[in-house]
């Protein structure tokens, strides 16, 4: 059996068991994980080297800021304040919708939600309404803002990079053309028809990254001021990454030490706020990513459906293929690999019928960003999967008509602002 047809076998198996959750999430990742080391598919390195990722670092770090933020208090604080302004659940969600969205556009997604899910969670425990309902519609907005403006996602950046190669470029909002009415219309979604399909789930106490400070211990308030001070100055850090020129993960792991070191957060509270869970959840899936891009399957997955069109397919036609197409890798590769997978076949494809490259590949960004579906499409989606007691049918259910939806204003929007011909 050669290592496409056993790579191929581990995607089937890993999203049977995603979908039916046998066994836990982070375990059938670990079993894939090994198992593609077993097979000579991946090299010991190739197949943990999900465990030392850049996002990885970051989960570990943003836990430990966002858990000072939560031991101390102040998440719960800065919950009151916005609750006393949003007073109902669709209030809240909007409310977050538009905060996450906006700052993803000039942030980084993955960098927006875990600085704010400590606060959501702050939000939920004062406003007594159910964290699950809260998450969700976070991380989909930080998916959604990364789609703002060149700098909102890796993968925006990617497919400029790439078409610099042919003597074009993106303009830094031009992305928002398209990723701003597709912001507006899941905010108005989730706040409407949407919001029945948010998953209601009681939260588990005893296995949550963050728990709700007890009310009863007065918290010394320079520790809460201090740790909004880290908290500020780690976005700040993260917003001007390239100009200060240190990377968000090593802005995130200074707040995170410098916390610990003046005692905000003791060490083993520390320990304590990392979600383990989620950490080989993300470490393990990004294995099987890897053995898609080594393999050469997923161009092969790509190459097959998009090579069915013909020679001269409809542009219309060959949209909707790469929208449906990226949208559905993404939600098992992670958007970024999803992204640089797909984005020199773009290129191909352009040149062979002639396309505007920028069409084709604004096309394949737009449709990689709609990682709702599972909790491995974007990291974001990873964090509060353990957070918000999520199920993967509960992401599935919530996230995939968001996926339908993007899909349409997409395909409405880009003949019109980046036609084919």
């Amino acid at each position: 059996m050669n290592e496409i047809t056993i790579t191929l076998l581990f995607l089937f198996f890993t999203i049977v068991l995603y979908v039916t959750e046998k066994i836990p999430l982070a375990l059938t990742s670990m079993i894939v994980c090994v198992g593609l080391n077993l097979t000579g598919v991946l090299t010991i390195k190739e197949a943990f080297e999900g465990f030392v990722n850049g996002n990885v670092i970051l989960f570990v770090a943003m836990f430990i800021v966002g858990g000072a933020l939560f031991e101390t208090g102040m998440a719960s604080d800065i919950g009151g304040i916005i609750t006393k302004f949003a007073k109902t659940e669709k209030q809240l969600i909007i409310s977050i919708m538009v905060i996450v969205g906006l700052l993803s556009g000039v942030l980084s997604n993955t960098g927006t939600a875990a600085v704010l899910i400590p606060v959501v969670v702050g939000v939920a425990s004062k406003s007594g309404f159910a964290r699950s309902k809260l998450l969700m519609p976070l991380v989909f907005a930080a998916a959604l803002g990364g789609n703002l403006s060149l700098i909102g996602a890796p993968g925006n950046m990617i497919a400029n990079t790439a078409l610099e190669s042919v003597n074009m470029s993106f303009g830094f909002f031009e992305y928002a053309k398209v990723g701003l009415p597709m912001l507006v219309c899941a905010i108005l979604f989730y706040s409407t028809i949407g919001f029945k399909l948010l998953p209601n789930n009681k939260a588990d106490e005893k296995e949550l990254a963050y728990n709700e400070t007890d009310e009863g211990i007065e918290k010394e308030k320079w520790k809460k001021i201090f740790s909004l001070v880290v908290m500020i100055f780690t976005i700040l850090t993260m917003i001007f990454e390239n100009k200060i020129g240190i990377k968000l993960q090593i802005s995130a792991c200074i707040g995170a030490i410098i916390l610990v070191l003046f005692k905000v957060i003791s060490e083993e509270e520390a320990y304590n706020s990392i979600d383990t869970k989620t950490i080989f959840l993300f470490g393990g899936s990004l294995s099987l990513a890897t053995a898609l891009q080594k393999t050469g399957a997923g161009t092969i997955i790509a190459d097959t459906i998009i090579s069915r069109l013909g020679e001269n397919p409809s542009p219309y036609v060959l949209l909707l293929v790469i929208l449906i197409l990226s949208s559905i890798m993404t939600n098992f590769m992670s958007n970024t690999a999803t992204t640089a997978l797909l984005v020199p076949i773009g290129l191909s494809i352009a040149t062979r019928i002639n396309a505007d490259p920028r069409a084709v590949l604004m096309a394949m960004v737009i449709g990689g960003s709609c990682a709702y579906a599972t909790p491995i499409g974007m990291p974001a989606n990873t964090m509060v999967i353990n957070i918000g007691n999520y199920k993967f049918k509960d992401y599935l259910k919530a996230g995939g008509p968001l996926v339908i939806i993007s899909i349409v204003i997409s395909a409405i929007l880009l003949p019109i602002f980046f036609p084919f011909y």
